[in-house]
């Protein structure tokens, strides 16, 4: 076929198609056309495809093949993990976690809750979705949509309240690996609700989705600042990069008189951090608000007054720590 009976076919279709025309040739009465169909969506490559079609059919063409060329999409970027640990329970963990992850939101990021505290979950408590069931979408969990704009999924969203969950490690790392592998959709940041300990759902978790940071989080008193300094360790031997530490329950504020007390002592979290070379983070106050507002499945960090502050400036670190990735 010459190169002028490929400029008489071309010149057949409407402006719009040829500029698309990436190859044309003909073959016993068979034209083949390649086009490039980048930024189409279905309707339109399949309105693309009809239009050449009809304008090439008769006049020597019998027959019309249409191929689509697209480029490839860009892969979506990897979902980042952040991991809130501590050394031993008690230390208000859980309570940090939804309020990080409320907090970040708030400051812009599409944030999603792992509560991995398979044993003891609280998530459907503290973000106020308890009784609430996810449904599964192609042998996926999707996950529970709070009005805090954090979906979330928890053991206590899979069991009946108050049901224990006597499990073996595996099990339970399995659950694990089924909330982490739910359909997260635009979610790009995950924070996980670890147990406290070391143990093996935190081993579950670094061997099969490792987190970008951790986040520990102690109360000030030397017996709690012990345990955290190990779930440090276990971050650092693990080649987790440990995004600093939150010293939880400082400083309490008398509801009559305004003066502050130290109940748990103040500044051993800090104090810890620095004898590690990490990250101090900041002090969440001992106040008696955080504790009702939770109870009630209102995370402080949704509001506006100074407990929603103290969280914000926790995430606002933890946000520009993301940023540096």
């Amino acid at each position: 076929m010459s190169s002028e009976d490929v400029e008489g076919l071309k010149a057949r279709l409407p402006a719009h198609v040829r500029e698309r025309v990436q190859s044309l040739r003909l073959a016993d009465a068979r034209a083949i056309l390649v086009l490039d169909a980048s930024g189409l969506d279905a309707a339109g490559r399949e309105m693309l495809e009809t239009v050449a079609t009809e304008a090439l059919t008769g006049a020597g063409v019998a027959e019309v093949r249409v191929a689509m060329m697209a480029d490839r999409a860009a892969p979506a970027p990897r979902r980042r993990i952040v991991a809130v640990g501590s050394g031993k329970g008690g230390v208000g963990k859980s309570t940090v976690a939804t309020n990080l992850a409320v907090a970040l939101v708030r400051s812009g990021r599409r944030v999603g809750l792992v509560d991995a505290d398979i044993y003891g979950p609280s998530q459907a408590r503290l973000l106020g979705t308890e009784g609430q069931k996810p449904i599964a979408r192609e042998k996926q969990l999707v996950p529970i949509e709070s009005r805090w704009g954090v979906p979330a999924l928890s053991m206590a969203h899979l069991v009946e309240p108050g049901q224990a969950v006597a499990w073996r490690g595996p099990m339970a790392g399995n659950a694990l690996v089924q909330m982490l592998d739910a359909d997260w959709s635009d979610v790009d940041l995950l924070v996980v609700d670890l147990p406290p300990g070391t143990g093996d759902i935190q081993l579950t978790m670094l061997q099969r989705f490792k987190p970008d940071g951790a986040v520990i989080v102690s109360t000030p008193q030397d017996l709690a600042l012990i345990d955290a300094t190990r779930a440090v360790s276990l971050f650092d031997k693990a080649g987790v990069p440990v995004i600093g530490v939150v010293e939880n329950m400082a400083g309490y504020a008398c509801p009559h008189c305004g003066e502050v007390s130290d109940p748990f002592g103040r500044g051993g979290a800090e104090t810890a951090a620095a004898t590690q070379s990490h990250p101090f983070l900041g002090r969440i106050p001992l106040d008696i608000a955080i504790r009702l507002d939770s109870d009630a499945g209102t995370p402080p960090a949704a509001g506006d007054g100074p407990q929603a502050q103290a969280f914000a400036d926790v995430a606002a670190q933890v946000s520009a720590w993301l940023d540096t990735l």
